[in-house]
């Protein structure tokens, strides 16, 4: 079994980005599983806090998600051409979690899904120096870019554009070989 952590950048309820996470659920290969997992809970990093208290809670759990799974896939939205604030702040503090065993040679891959034209192509690409000084392992096989969500989702978050789910499967099988791939 190849098991993959989706990890969503966005807080907000009706994320596009949760969505495309939960779509690709049902687009996977036989012998792929799935877990959805957001940044709720994760504080605003603060050197002061860790110091007193340690790593928070919320942090440990994410940790733990992502050394159970063989693969991560970053769903990112795009905020004024760039890399949310909030993802960020999470990719920050799993690092100081432990940036070797969650890091260090981990499969990754990036995908995303806004209400604009491009899709979230440049935050894709903000990513990649990020994830190169983590020392993961980036899939360079595309990413996926979803362009003009609302017109891809549902007011419920279920995907119901049939190009767009063959896209994602796609994609979902190239990055599970991927992470097969280097697993062996």
């Amino acid at each position: 079994m190849t098991r993959i952590l989706i990890l969503s950048g966005s807080l907000r309820t009706g994320s596009f980005n949760t969505a495309l996470a939960r779509a690709a659920q049902s687009t996977v290969p036989e012998g792929t599983q799935v877990t959805v997992a957001t940044l709720h809970g994760v504080p605003l990093y603060d050197g002061d806090l860790e110091a007193r208290e340690g790593i928070p809670a919320a942090v440990l759990a994410l940790k733990e998600q992502v050394l159970a799974a063989d693969g991560l896939l970053l769903s990112t939205p795009e905020y004024n051409n760039g890399v949310p604030g909030v993802f960020k702040n999470g990719i920050d503090w799993l690092s100081r979690a432990d940036l070797k065993a969650v890091f260090h040679g981990r499969p990754v891959g990036l995908m995303g899904a806004s209400p604009g034209g491009f899709g979230t192509v440049l935050s894709q690409a903000a990513w990649l120096t990020t994830l190169k000084s983590l020392g993961t392992s980036v899939y360079s096989g595309g990413g996926l870019l979803v362009s003009r969500a609302p017109t891809v989702f549902d007011a419920q978050g279920q995907l119901t554009d049939e190009r767009t789910r063959q896209m994602l499967t796609e994609f979902m099988a190239g990055f599970t070989t991927f992470v097969r791939q280097q697993s062996s």
